[in-house]
């Protein structure tokens, strides 16, 4: 993930990744108009919802009937403790900053029940030039796969994220402008000046480089050039719901799901978590009446965004995370709020707390793993949450040999010229400096720009590929949609049965210390090969997924 993404980049050997750490500033004045994001309670109308949100002294600026969230400025100053109290609202989540502002820092780091009806060969490809870095194409069997399947132009894979580069020329052969949304603005606050009039950055432009480096791991085109993704002919879709600073909000992102629903899109890859709380607790002690309520409204938000985009035949995957959590058994959060206010201590319950969307409704939970498929020391795990491992990257892999603490052991993938030349990466004649990003140019002299990242951000990517190569193969046409698609359940099913039943690691209590981690990092792995906490069912394999032996 970004920053501290559910799916947000860790360690980057190219320093790249920018983690988001809050810092105090003045409070924000009682007059100050803010916006927040309201979720009305079950049963409760449209214009039932708007008078309760009204009384509180908010006014709305635009709703989403679908999932009950309203879009809302207030410059009351107890407005969300208002809401709160409203039997008609659950509560109100901020989206806007209170008192708070980040500054960039360099980061480091089910059986199926209908028949599969597959499809003849696609033929085989040819690498592109920078394949042979891309050791998680060949983990995943995604190479091995195109002999069978590379994906289909009708499949659609929407990227839930910072945006996405359609610049690159890996990308724009697979971009489609007609179906991509901008559903964040920019907020001059966090994301700096805007850099268009209106601050909604067109479609096919991204300023924070997460959603561009997870777009081309899914579907970079194999077209002689740069790099290739998994599903190479599927169609990316741009579903901006992340601010350019890394923050994700409630508004933005149950938008961006419902519109992914209703425009018939066929996956959705979330590498996030929603902002400002890492866990979000019904009834959490140390949480004030207010921030409860507010967690509240973004569990129940989140339910039905999830559950409307899989009704309406969106197979949803997400990153676990990379807090090197047992989500089987979280304990301690110390970073949230994030945003609005200062964090403080505290202790979660399992049962009553949820990281979203990871731990929500029908959400794929991919773990990450290195090179050498041991668990990425920072991925979260747990056999509750977990369906399935895929590679994220471990730069400290391989101790003892030559290829320990190399950005090779991370993922190669797309990411913009802009970004790169703001980190220092490219010099302003677009000529890389640092000896992890990498230039490729196609004859016509059109030039792309790639990168390592690591995270289960990047994982979770190779699962959505992996998804989008199984609706291509298995999916059935469907005029509405223009294209395939195929049961959620369906391909989750196909992606479960079909991926590599890998074994606990022995001793199970995996240490990191011999790479330099603390003890804080070391993780059990439970239950047996076929489905255990470090793996779920296995790391996905792309080949099996379509029909390979």
């Amino acid at each position: 993930m970004r920053r501290r993404l559910t799916a947000g980049a860790v360690a980057t050997a190219t320093s790249l990744a920018a983690l988001l750490v809050g810092l105090p500033t003045a409070p924000a004045s009682a007059a100050t108009a803010l916006e927040y994001t309201v979720v009305a309670d079950d049963g409760i109308s449209t214009a039932d919802a708007i008078a309760a949100i009204t009384a509180a002294g908010g006014t709305v600026l635009s709703s989403n009937t679908a999932v009950g969230t309203y879009k809302v400025t207030s410059s009351v100053a107890d407005f969300k403790a208002r809401a709160a109290r409203s039997d008609a609202l659950i509560g109100a989540s901020a989206s806007k900053a209170i008192g708070y502002a980040p500054t960039a820092s360099p980061a480091v780091e089910k059986p199926v029940t209908e028949a599969l009806r597959g499809r003849g060969p696609h033929g085989v490809t040819t690498p592109d030039p920078l394949d042979d870095k891309l050791w998680g194409l060949k983990m995943v069997k995604a190479d091995k796969a195109r002999a069978i399947e590379k994906g289909e132009r009708g499949v659609t894979v929407g990227v839930l994220d910072t945006g996405l580069d359609a610049s690159n020329p890996d990308l724009a052969p697979n971009f489609s402008t007609r179906l991509s949304r901008n559903f964040a603005p920019d907020l001059v606050d966090i994301d700096g000046a805007c850099e268009v009039e209106g601050c909604v950055d067109p479609v096919g432009t991204d300023d924070g480089g997460h959603g561009t480096h997870v777009a081309g791991t899914i579907a970079a085109a194999a077209n002689g050039s740069g790099v290739s993704g998994v599903a190479p002919s599927v169609t990316l879709v741009e579903l901006k719901g992340g601010q350019d600073s890394g923050f994700f909000f409630l508004d933005p992102v149950v938008n961006a799901l419902t519109y992914a629903g209703d425009a018939g899109l066929d996956v959705v890859n979330m590498s996030f978590y929603v902002d400002p709380w890492l866990y979000n607790c019904k009834a959490n002690p140390a949480d004030a009446p207010e921030a409860q309520a507010e967690q509240q409204a973004i569990i129940t938000g989140m339910k039905r965004a999830l559950n409307y985009a899989h009704s309406h035949g969106v197979t949803l995957v997400g990153a676990l995370g990379n807090q090197h959590d047992n989500l089987n058994d979280p304990q301690q959060d110390a970073s949230s709020p994030d945003y609005g206010s200062a964090p403080y201590d505290r202790t979660i319950d399992n049962q009553s707390c949820f990281s979203l969307p990871a731990e929500g409704p029908h959400v794929i939970g991919v773990s990450a793993v290195g090179p050498s498929k041991s668990k990425s020391q920072y991925s979260n795990y747990g056999t509750e949450q977990i369906g399935v491992a895929a590679p994220g990257g471990f730069t400290r892999d391989f101790f003892g040999t030559p290829q320990y603490n190399s950005a090779a052991n991370n993922i190669l993938s797309t990411y913009p010229l802009k970004v790169l030349q703001a980190s220092g990466a490219v010099d302003a004649a677009g000529n890389p400096v640092s000896p992890t990003v990498f230039k490729d140019c196609t004859p016509s002299g059109e030039c792309g720009y790639y990168t390592y990242l690591a995270g289960t951000s990047m994982a979770s990517p190779h699962a959505a590929g992996v998804a989008a190569l199984i609706v291509s193969r298995y999916g059935h046409h469907d005029w509405w949609r223009g294209g395939l698609t195929m049961n959620p359940d369906l391909v989750e099913a196909q992606l479960y049965r079909t991926a590599e039943k890998t074994a606990c690691p022995e001793p199970r209590l995996r240490s990191y210390t011999t790479e330099g981690y603390t003890t804080e990092f070391d993780a059990y792995c439970a239950g047996p090969k076929a489905f255990n906490g470090f793996y779920g069912h296995g790391i996905v394999d792309a080949y099996k997924a379509v029909g390979g032996r």
